[in-house]
């Protein structure tokens, strides 16, 4: 493909970008990409401690990683070195398992590189942290999604319990925080809008305001 659209969705923990990706991703007829899903698989594949390893040793780890994308919107499937990525990443440890090996520089490096061939072979719509601020800089769309901390820790309570993995609300509020403060204030590609991103507020919006304020923002 000559020239891929690639439309950029970022955002904190728990704001619903998957959700509005997945539905965008479906409206445009093009591939989901959840950058997410990238790091909690090496984190999850890797284990617990791991962002403690000798840099060398993870990058020996990194070099048998391999990822592939294919399907359109919420039918896109990510595999890892073959094998499709499943519901065995989703649990709270592996997201702070992710967030602790998000800040290794060696880790984001492996990770902007395979994201970026992705973006060659496909149009995408991209979600995760630094979709518009590091892996896709020169996209023509980008959004950022943000909420309080309390809107996003009801809706990931409702979504874990949906799945049959219920969890404290408090515990989650505590969590989302906890995830906020080391990405917003990590040293590489801390969380943050792109200058050229629209950001919207999703506090007070209903999923279906969500997507037509996406929606509106590509056409």
């Amino acid at each position: 493909m000559a020239n891929p659209l690639i439309v950029t969705i970022d955002g904190p923990a728990g704001v619903g970008k998957s959700t509005m990706a997945k539905q965008l991703a479906r409206e445009l007829s093009i591939p989901y990409l959840d950058t997410g899903a990238m790091f909690r698989a090496i984190a999850w594949k890797l284990g617990d401690g791991s962002w403690d390893w000798d840099e060398a040793k993870i990058e020996a780890e990194l070099e048998s990683f391999d990822f592939a994308l294919s399907g359109i919107g919420e039918e896109s499937v990510l595999s890892l070195s073959g094998t499709p990525i499943g519901d065995e990443i989703r649990t709270e440890q592996v997201g702070m398992w992710a967030s602790n090996v998000a800040t290794l520089p060696v880790i984001r490096t492996f990770l902007k590189t395979a994201q970026q061939a992705l973006g060659t072979k496909f149009s995408l719509v991209a979600e995760g942290r630094d979709m518009g601020t590091v892996i896709f800089p020169d996209a023509p769309h980008k959004f950022f999604l943000d909420a309080s901390v309390e809107e996003r820790a009801m809706r990931r309570f409702l979504q874990l319990e949906e799945l049959g993995k219920p969890a404290g609300l408090e515990d989650l509020k505590d969590q989302i925080a906890k995830r906020d403060h080391q990405d917003r204030n990590r040293a590489v590609a801390p969380l943050k809008a792109a200058d050229d991103a629209k950001t919207i507020d999703t506090t007070a919006m209903n999923k279906e305001q969500v997507f037509e304020a996406l929606k509106k923002g590509v056409q």
